[in-house]
């Protein structure tokens, strides 16, 4: 079973920093690309990033290139989202994605609020 958890949310200042981090198990996770996506309050889904089975082909999305950094772990099956510079626009759910054998799977997502 696909599971995937993620961890590390909270409230932050603007200008302040957060880690995520996504725990995974029941699929090969270090050859599979790994992506982060978030959801602000009333919108939709928005791609954050991805890293592939090779730390060092990573995207990211205009709004947090330069800010956000995306790497994993493979002998901890984890995958981070380091962000810095946080903005209010930032705020939103954050939820690791994987595609397993054609199906997109999910965690339950953890929260990041930036506000004074």
């Amino acid at each position: 079973e696909v599971q995937l958890v993620e961890s590390g949310g909270g409230l932050v200042q603007p200008g302040g920093s957060l880690r995520l981090s996504c725990a995974a198990s029941g699929f090969t996770f270090s050859r599979s690309a790994m992506s982060w996506v978030r959801q602000a309050p009333g919108k939709g889904l928005e791609w954050v990033s991805s890293i592939y089975s090779s730390s060092t082909n990573t995207n990211y999305a205009d709004s947090v290139k330069g800010r956000f950094t995306i790497s994993r772990d493979n002998a901890k099956n984890t995958v981070y989202l380091q962000m810095n510079s946080l903005k209010p626009e930032d705020t939103g759910v954050y939820y690791c994605n994987v595609a397993v054998r054609g199906y997109g799977y999910w965690g339950q997502g953890t929260q990041v609020t930036v506000s004074s």
